[in-house]
């Protein structure tokens, strides 16, 4: 057993020492700036070194090989790990906030969700608003690496649609990952440059620019004060816009575009998708909001394409609380929650490409009744699809739909109300961030909520960061049979 258990006790203990020398990173900026929580940070790099030390000597191997089994347990366990390490200076801040408020404040952070228990967050020290921002900007750079390596060797995500040769993680394969970790990174450090460029040019402070930039890139959502985006200008906002589209859209697409720039790279049909969603209820509720009389038109367009946008993305950002803009807009809000970005992108959701998929199949089956001998072939970016693929979507459809009614049941047993369970249960699921409803809507945060409703929470937004399959799998007797 501790043969299995080594190579993942080896990766895990290598993340938690890459998660100490954030830390530190932290520390010293505290340091720079005569903060108060510098002492947090040491104290918690210390502790969180201590123990990627002590995992990493007793994991070392010559013969480094992982098969499926390991992978499924290393990709959950790390980022239950990161969770439990990035809590950490939370938790020993002089703030006192509980273990289950740190925890889901890190849970939320590294899964990129942006759900918070804090309130007044202009009043924090710039330290942990620098922690909190970090945790999604390296929890964004390890979504994206895990969609594109790892889920699609598992058979899990959607990347499997996308990838033209499997993936192989057997020793000659590693030159291959090395080289796709070396542009993922350095595509994600280029954006989030060009974000916090672009935020500091349109009037952001530097401080404010570096800690959106990563909140955005990462389709994260973490703000440094209660209004969130509320309190920039329109030149912000649609910068906002345009990077966190760029944070949704598939970093495959997005590097192959860097190496060869011709417009036939950026020729896929989910990013069409995305963009035609977006335009289309984005000028749906702009219109609407004009013929409310709430807004000039231009203003309307730009805080509904906005909020409209962060919600897809599931970034989670808000310039008001659109919740008071009326029946439709709520209703609308709630629906395009569950959409998502694209495939291989920072962002959670459901994903465009499974609706896309899910209506092949539809169509599909119409035309089969129409003409019963027929034989029509799906296809997908002008490639054909095989059955496992569109059946594998339509299951997670059912898993994460039985999971929202199973999570929204528990939570309503918990004393809360129908709109605070379902919406907080569908962006935890979903990684959105903000729900809907007084309590956790964009005005409010998750603080109010019992205990146990923040560990559920917890447990939904890792469900829904790992695609659901990848941690649920470890659930079931059949995966510890040896």
């Amino acid at each position: 057993m501790f043969n299995f258990l080594r190579p993942i006790i080896y990766v895990c203990g290598i993340l938690m020492l890459i998660m100490a020398g954030l830390m530190l990173s932290v520390a010293l900026f505290a340091w720079i700036r005569q903060d108060p929580e510098m002492s947090v940070f040491l104290i918690s790099a210390g502790l969180v070194s201590a123990l990627g030390l002590m995992m990493v000597v007793s994991g070392r191997s010559l013969h480094f090989h992982l098969v499926a089994r390991q992978l499924y347990l290393l990709t959950s366990l790390s980022w239950v790990m990161m969770s439990l390490a990035g809590a950490l200076p939370l938790f020993f801040s002089h703030f006192e906030l509980t273990f289950v408020n740190a925890v889901f404040e890190a849970v939320s952070g590294i899964t990129t969700t942006g759900s918070t228990i804090l309130g007044k967050i202009e009043t924090l020290p710039p330290s942990l608003l620098l922690w909190r921002s970090l945790l999604q900007w390296l929890g964004g750079l390890g979504v994206v690496g895990m969609a594109v390596s790892i889920l699609p060797f598992l058979r899990v995500g959607g990347m499997r649609l996308f990838h033209t040769e499997s993936s192989d993680w057997s020793d000659k394969s590693m030159p291959r990952i090395q080289t796709l970790a070396r542009m993922l990174l350095g595509t994600y450090l280029s954006l989030s440059l060009a974000c916090l460029l672009s935020y500091w040019w349109a009037g952001m402070t530097l401080f404010d620019a570096i800690n959106h930039a990563m909140s955005t890139v990462s389709t994260g959502g973490y703000a440094t004060d209660d209004r969130s985006m509320g309190r920039f200008g329109a030149p912000v906002l649609w910068i906002s816009i345009v990077f966190m589209l760029l944070g949704a859209m598939p970093f495959t697409m997005l590097i192959g575009f860097v190496r060869r720039p011709q417009l036939a790279a950026l020729n896929n049909q989910q990013v069409k998708g995305l963009l035609m969603i977006v335009a289309a209820v984005s000028l749906a509720l702009a219109a609407y909001l004009i013929e409310q009389g709430a807004h000039a038109p231009f203003e309307a367009l730009t805080h509904a394409t906005f909020n409209l946008v962060s919600v897809i993305t599931t970034t989670g950002y808000a310039s008001g609380d659109y919740t008071q803009w009326g029946a439709f807009s709520v209703a609308l809000f709630f629906v395009v929650m569950f959409i998502g970005g694209c495939s291989g992108s920072t962002s959670g959701g459901m994903k465009v490409f499974r609706f896309q998929l899910s209506y092949l199949f539809l169509r599909s089956q119409v035309r089969k009744l129409v003409h019963p001998n027929g034989v029509f072939v799906t296809q997908y970016n002008g490639k054909p699809v095989s059955d496992d693929i569109i059946l594998s979507a339509i299951a997670f459809s059912f898993l994460f739909f039985l999971c929202l009614a199973g999570f929204t049941l528990l939570l309503s047993l918990m004393g809360l109300d129908l709109v605070t369970s379902l919406t907080a249960a569908a962006t935890a699921l979903t990684n959105v961030g903000p729900g809907l409803g007084p309590v956790v809507g964009p005005a409010g945060n998750f603080a109010a909520l019992p205990d146990a409703a923040k560990w559920l929470l917890s447990l939904a937004m890792l469900l829904g960061r790992l695609e659901l399959l990848t941690m649920m799998v470890l659930f079931t007797p059949m995966f510890w049979r040896s």
